[in-house]
């Protein structure tokens, strides 16, 4: 392989670019990217960038010790891939050849298309996102949050603690009911309530008013009418897969891959926000959007690229990520979606800290915590033993079904051992 080309230059796209260099492959290595920064990290965006307490050369991933030896092409963005000529065509005009292909194009923020294009209104996922974002909050003003999603609660913590009177609208029966389930939503929402911001769960919005091009009110149904000075859109995001419409990859919620990233054309894989990985245990394919997955998959994917053994590729681990809301500091790991009951190992809803299981019968499949890292961190591994001897589904199309498979019989101990070091509350 002479020309591994990255499309994508994010977390997701730097760590392939780190994964292919440390394996050892020493080609071309392009990585090109629709924004004009160099990789940065994107969660303080909505928490210490948001507050003022860092500057954009605090959020830059690249290290000193990065050794890349990559060209950068910043500020344009794929527009097509042929997989015959193995060709990536430019949104400039250029092309790029690719022997090999990752594809790490992320996801787009959802928007709402009547405020799309007003002034006040923010969809949070870039660098200029934010800054328009931070020259909109201040003390006294008032804020409209749409979404009580992860983005939407940590902008509306971090702007509350600013001092704007801020007001939350969610759509669902509570906040992140879909990645958590609605107990365990339900219980977060106490964390709005008791930190004096409003919450409106079952929302619906019928319309806004729109004066001088921004928007002064947010009305519902049920007749409130909610006057604001900034609208924040925390809507989900759609998985950016335009692009590669009629190269013959195979696309559905995202980059359809086998357990490894690998999609149906060889030579072609994909990891971050735009994959949708194919998950053993549950046998269905899923993307994981969360900074851990972009961090660690790649390592993943890029060996099976190169042809590394099975035995020797990184275990893929289950689905990790955090929030910080509040200051309270929230932890999950697993699959809340696999799980017929929720107990409590530590705490109880409305107290400082506490720990949740997730289980499916008697099997763990999941765990929350609030300020309890520790005892977290202890179920967080028992998690990751237990997925490694769950009994594995293989992906369903054949161009990468051989290479999950690999990988499933590399990653086998024994479930008793796991099940055995079950942690127990302290």
């Amino acid at each position: 392989m002479e020309s591994l080309v990255i499309v994508g230059a994010s977390l997701a796209g730097l760590s392939a670019a780190r994964a292919a260099r440390s394996l050892g492959f020493g080609g071309r290595l392009v990585i090109i990217g629709d924004d004009p920064q160099r990789p940065y990290d994107r969660p303080p965006l909505s928490k210490d960038f948001l507050a003022g307490r860092i500057e954009i050369e605090d959020l830059a991933l690249e290290a000193d010790a990065d050794a890349l030896d990559a060209e950068w092409i910043l500020g344009t963005r794929a527009v097509s891939f042929d997989p015959a000529t193995r060709t990536v065509h430019l949104e400039d005009g250029h092309t790029v050849h690719a022997e090999a292909l990752v594809i790490a194009t992320g996801a787009s923020a959802r928007n709402l298309p009547p405020i799309a294009e007003a002034e006040n209104v923010v969809t949070l996922r870039t660098i200029a996102d934010a800054q328009k974002l931070r020259e909109l909050v201040r003390a006294g003003g008032r804020m409209v949050v749409i979404g009580a999603g992860f983005i939407g609660a940590e902008v509306a913590s971090t702007a509350h603690a600013l001092g704007m009177e801020v007001t939350v609208l969610e759509k669902s029966p509570t906040p992140l009911c879909g990645p958590l389930g609605t107990q365990l939503g339900a219980v977060v929402a106490g964390l709005h309530e008791r930190a004096g911001v409003e919450l409106i769960c079952g929302a619906d919005i019928t319309d806004f008013d729109l004066t001088d091009g921004s928007v002064s009110a947010v009305h519902l149904a049920d007749g409130r009418v909610l006057p604001t000075d900034v609208v924040i859109v925390g809507i989900g995001a759609v998985p950016n897969t335009a692009w590669l419409e009629g190269s013959g990859i195979e696309l559905g919620n995202g980059v359809v891959c086998d357990a490894v990233g690998a999609t149906n054309i060889p030579g072609v894989v994909a990891v971050g926000d735009c994959a949708a990985w194919w998950e053993p245990v549950t046998g269905r394919h899923q993307r994981v959007e969360h900074w851990t997955g972009a961090a660690q998959r790649p390592a993943v994917a890029i060996g099976a690229l190169l042809g590394e053994d099975p035995q020797a590729l990184p275990a893929v681990k289950p689905p990790y990520f955090w929030s910080d809301q509040y200051g309270t500091r929230l932890q999950f790991a697993g699959d809340a979606s696999r799980a017929d009951r929720v107990a409590y190992e530590h705490g109880q809803p409305g107290e400082d800290s506490l720990l949740a299981v997730y289980y499916a019968g008697e099997q763990p499949v999941g765990v929350l915590a609030w300020n309890q890292t520790k005892l977290f961190c202890r179920w967080r591994k028992t998690l990751e033993k237990l997925s490694a001897t769950a009994p594995k589904i293989p992906a369903p199309h054949s161009g990468a079904a051989p290479a999950a498979a690999a990988v499933v019989a590399a990653h086998a101990p024994a479930a008793a051992a796991a099940h055995a070091a079950l942690p127990t509350a302290v």
